[in-house]
C-alpha cells in the first residue's frame, strides 16, 4: 500500500427495500421511531411450521422499477436489489430523475459507465425459484422446468441484473458469505474505489429467503424464534434475557460509493465517508461464533486500524445483534475486547429488533442505517429490550432512539462459517 495513494471514498447515494419501509426515508423514519416490521408470514401458508413469523417487505410493487416481463424473469431477491440500486443511483444524481424508476431501460448518464462497478452480496440467492422449480420437476417432469430457473436462482444475478439495468460496466461480483455478505460487498467496493480500480460502486446486500424450505431448515437448526408465533411484535429481542432465536427478514440495502474528488467535481451531496474495513474468520464452527467473540473482536480492531481511529472516537456501533444467545453474548464480549474501556460508554443497538435478520441482506440495510445515523445525529433503538441478559451489560439504547452527536460508526456483520466483517463510517469533513 506504500506505492500509491489511497483515494478517499464517500457515500453519495442510498437505496432501501425493507420490512419497515421501501424507501430510505421510510426506512429511517421507521428505525428512528422504533417501528416493528415483524408479523405473521403471508407469502405462503406457514401454519405447519415451528416458526410462523418474519419481517416481510410490505406493499412492494416491482412495476415501479421494472417491466412486468422483467419482474417475471427475476427471483424476489434480485428484484429487491435492482429496485434499491435504482433508488441509490437516482439519489446520487447520476441518472435523469424522471427516468430513475419506471423506465426500465434507463442507464447511467452522468458518469463513465466503465468506471462504475457493482458488488451485491446475498446469503442464499434465488431460493424461492429453486423451491418452486423443484416442485415442478417432481410433479410434471424435467421437461417442464423453466429455462429461466438457473439464471433466476444463482446468487450473482442480483449484481448482474443491476448492471444490466444501469449499464454499470466496471468491476462486478457477489460475495456469498452468509450473513456477512452485504457488509463484505460494501467493504470490497470500498477497496476498489480506494485503490483506483473504479470511480464509483453500487454495493450492498439483498435477500428474499422467507420460503417454506428455508424456514424449515433454520427452525430445525434451532436458530429461529418459535415461542412468539402469536406475539410477533415481541419476537426479535436482541440482548434480552427472554430471546429465543432470530426472526427472518427480507429486503435490500444499497450504497453508492464514490471517489471523493470525483464527487466534489460534479457537486454531489455527500452523506458520509467510509474509512475502514476489517474481516476475519473464526475458523471454529459451522454456525457458532468463537468463544468470547475473538474473531469478531479482531475484525473490529482491523477496521479501526484501517480507518486510523482509536476506540475513544467511536460514537455508535450498529451491532450484528441477532437475538440469539450465542451471538449476543459473544458480540458483547468482542466489543469489550476491541474497544476496551470505551465499550462501557459507547452507544450500541441492533436494528434487527425491528427488521428481523435479512441474512445476506442485513449488512446492506445496516450500512444504510449507520450512514443515516451520522446524517441525523440519532441512534436507532433496540426495541423489546426489557431485561438485558446478565452477559449483555452494555448500552444497547433500549426502546427509544437517542439524539446525540454521531461522528464515527462501526457496523458489524457475522455469518455462518465464521465470517466476520466490520465497516467504519465517519462524518464527512
Amino acid at each position: 500500500m506504500t506505492n500509491f495513494e489511497r483515494k478517499r471514498v464517500v457515500v453519495t447515494g442510498l437505496g432501501a427495500i425493507t420490512p419497515i419501509g421501501n424507501t430510505v426515508e421510510e426506512y429511517w423514519q421507521g428505525l428512528a421511531s422504533g417501528r416493528n416490521g415483524i408479523g405473521k408470514i403471508t407469502l405462503f401458508d406457514a401454519a405447519s411450521h415451528k416458526c410462523q413469523i418474519a419481517g416481510e417487505v410490505k406493499e412492494y410493487d416491482p412495476s415501479v422499477y421494472m417491466t412486468a416481463k422483467q419482474a417475471r424473469q427475476m427471483d424476489r431477491f434480485a428484484q429487491f436489489a435492482v429496485s434499491a440500486s435504482k433508488q441509490a443511483i437516482a439519489d446520487a444524481g447520476i441518472v435523469d430523475p424522471e427516468l430513475a424508476m419506471a423506465d426500465a431501460e434507463y442507464k447511467i448518464r452522468h458518469l463513465n459507465a466503465e468506471q462504475v462497478g457493482t458488488i451485491i452480496g446475498t446469503g442464499v440467492g434465488g431460493l424461492k425459484v429453486m423451491e418452486e422449480q423443484q416442485n415442478v420437476y417432481l410433479e410434471k417432469g424435467p421437461g417442464r422446468c423453466s429455462p429461466f430457473m438457473v439464471p433466476m436462482m444463482i446468487a450473482n444475478m442480483a449484481a448482474g441484473l443491476t448492471a444490466i439495468h444501469t449499464g454499470a460496466k466496471g468491476p462486478n461480483s457477489c460475495p456469498v458469505t452468509a450473513c456477512a455478505a452485504g457488509s463484505n460487498a460494501v467493504g470490497d467496493a470500498f477497496r476498489l474505489v480506494q485503490l483506483g480500480h473504479a470511480k464509483a460502486m453500487i454495493c450492498g446486500g439483498t435477500e428474499a429467503a422467507v420460503t417454506p424450505l428455508s424456514l424449515a431448515g433454520f427452525a430445525s437448526a434451532r436458530a429461529l424464534s418459535t415461542s412468539h408465533n402469536d406475539d410477533p411484535l415481541h419476537a426479535s429481542r436482541p440482548f434480552d434475557v427472554a430471546r429465543d432465536g432470530f426472526v427472518m427478514g427480507e429486503g435490500s440495502g444499497i450504497l453508492f460509493l464514490e471517489e471523493l474528488e470525483h464527487a466534489l467535481e460534479r457537486g454531489a451531496k455527500i452523506y458520509a465517508e467510509i474509512v475502514g474495513y476489517g474481516m476475519t474468520c473464526d475458523a471454529y464452527h459451522m454456525t457458532s461464533p468463537s468463544i468470547g467473540g475473538t474473531g469478531a473482536a479482531k475484525a473490529m480492531e482491523l477496521a479501526m486500524k484501517d480507518a486510523g481511529i482509536t476506540p475513544d472516537l467511536v460514537s455508535y456501533i450498529n451491532a450484528h445483534g441477532t437475538s440469539t444467545e450465542a451471538n449476543d453474548k459473544n458480540e458483547t464480549a468482542a466489543i469489550k475486547t476491541a474497544l476496551g474501556d470505551r465499550a462501557l460508554s459507547v452507544a450500541i443497538s441492533s436494528t434487527k429488533s425491528m427488521t428481523g435478520h435479512l441474512l445476506g441482506g442485513s449488512g446492506g440495510i445496516e450500512a444504510v442505517a449507520s450512514v443515516m445515523s451520522i446524517v441525523n445525529n440519532r441512534v436507532p433503538p433496540t426495541i423489546n429490550l426489557d431485561k438485558p441478559d446478565t452477559l449483555c451489560d452494555l448500552d444497547y439504547v433500549p426502546h427509544q432512539s437517542r439524539e446525540m452527536e454521531v461522528s464515527v460508526v462501526l457496523s458489524n456483520s457475522f455469518g455462518f462459517g465464521g465470517h466476520n466483517v466490520t465497516l467504519v463510517f465517519k462524518k464527512y469533513s
